[in-house]
């Protein structure tokens, strides 16, 4: 793993990166390169990362802490918390015109956020492809790396004057269902998502260094996130928030919104192995963390839900993670879960090998299949397994 991880560093294909890999007592960490290109600050354990879409599964774990309280069931329709999302309409065809609707079939549910089916997310096709991705970019709700610049009910109104791509629970589509579990978790807590997850989950798990913002005085252990130029020369990515990254952002993206370190994926990742249980108590129940990890996307939605090629092969969807249903490398466990991040992240459970693996570089992807370099990491981790 050494010379293979060092080399993507001296290459410049990445700053730098953290790789972590813990296996019943042992952990093996890998550690090179920088945090900054400009300043020379050297990556270290404590760094922190923007993980992007690793934040579905920690918003999830969220969501289903409210289903064991039983103050939402995963059947109930949201829309008495989420007024806006009521009475929808929905495309009679993805490739017509925005007008063309009929009622949607039923109410969205809390399984339809958590599965990802709640009928409306990203249009995976070439941009202006359909009408409705023209309908999408206007409104300022398209999925990609810059978040909102709006607050949660600025977003949900303007959610709620657009189609749906299908009724309710008859098709995937990634990304808004956990941005609008997010904003359903903030409302029947009555707080900010924030809040939520912290009370939840980053206080019990002490994972200091995860949230929305970076504290000022944590600033100087922040990864600075690049993308790669037309001559794949790393460039320093902007997406609004540079300068304003110690405060909370407008928007608290349940989606894609967190920064944290391999030190607190780790220990949110022991908890999920540990099936719900970590050092300070219980945060889930064992078949609360079984049914998020169990496949929940039928063979009719999986054609019906492009993302990359091959997507549906050896994976599904439980809530907020994909999880393997079959082994098509070196690294895909049946029964493996966890996801990736838009900026380089991985993180990766698997209950068999008892083994959790952690990839965090600041490389902006460019296609839900760019994830080489993390998949290698996977590969290399495996393929050390002696017994």
């Amino acid at each position: 793993m050494t010379p293979v991880l060092a080399g993507v560093v001296q290459r410049g294909d990445v700053a730098g990166l953290v790789a972590l890999t813990a296996r019943g007592n042992e952990t093996h960490l890998e550690i090179h390169g920088v945090q900054d290109l400009a300043s020379l600050e050297l990556m270290t354990r404590e760094t922190i990362f923007r993980i992007a879409s690793i934040t579905k599964l920690i918003t999830a774990v969220a969501a289903m802490t409210l289903v064991e309280e039983a103050r939402i069931r995963l059947d109930d329709s949201i829309e008495s918390w989420l007024p806006e999302l009521a009475n929808r309409q929905v495309l009679r065809s993805l490739d017509g015109p925005v007008t063309d609707t009929v009622p949607a079939s039923r109410p969205i549910t809390l399984r339809d956020l958590m599965t990802s089916q709640m009928g409306f997310g990203a249009v995976m096709a070439m941009p202006n492809t359909y009408p409705i991705q023209t309908l999408i970019d206007r409104s300022g709700l398209a999925a990609g790396p810059v978040e909102p610049q709006l607050s949660h009910d600025d977003y949900m109104c303007r959610l709620g004057t657009l189609p749906w791509l299908h009724h309710p629970g008859e098709g995937w589509r990634y990304h808004h269902a956990s941005d609008v579990l997010g904003i359903l978790i903030a409302r029947i807590t009555g707080g900010s998502l924030a809040d939520a997850l912290r009370e939840r989950i980053f206080d019990p798990l002490r994972m200091a260094d995860t949230g929305f913002a970076v504290p000022a005085s944590s600033l100087p252990r922040l990864a600075t996130v690049y993308a790669r130029d037309a001559a794949a020369k790393l460039q320093p990515f902007t997406d609004g928030r540079q300068g304003s990254l110690g405060a909370q952002p407008t928007f608290e993206s349940g989606g894609g919104g967190l920064f944290s370190t391999a030190d607190d994926l780790l220990a949110f990742g022991r908890m999920m192995l540990a099936k719900g249980y970590a050092p300070t108590g219980r945060i889930l129940s064992r078949p609360g963390i079984t049914l998020m990890t169990t496949d929940q996307i039928s063979q009719f939605a999986k054609a019906q839900s492009p993302f990359s090629p091959g997507f549906w092969e050896h994976q599904g969807w439980g809530f907020g993670l994909s999880v393997v249903t079959s082994r098509g490398s070196i690294s895909q466990t049946p029964g493996a879960y966890g996801w990736n991040g838009g900026y380089g992240t991985t993180l990766h459970i698997d209950p068999s090998e008892d083994m959790i693996s952690i990839f965090l570089m600041q490389r902006l992807m460019t296609a839900p299949d760019d994830s080489g370099l993390n998949e290698d990491f996977l590969t290399l981790a495996y393929q050390a397994i002696e017994d």
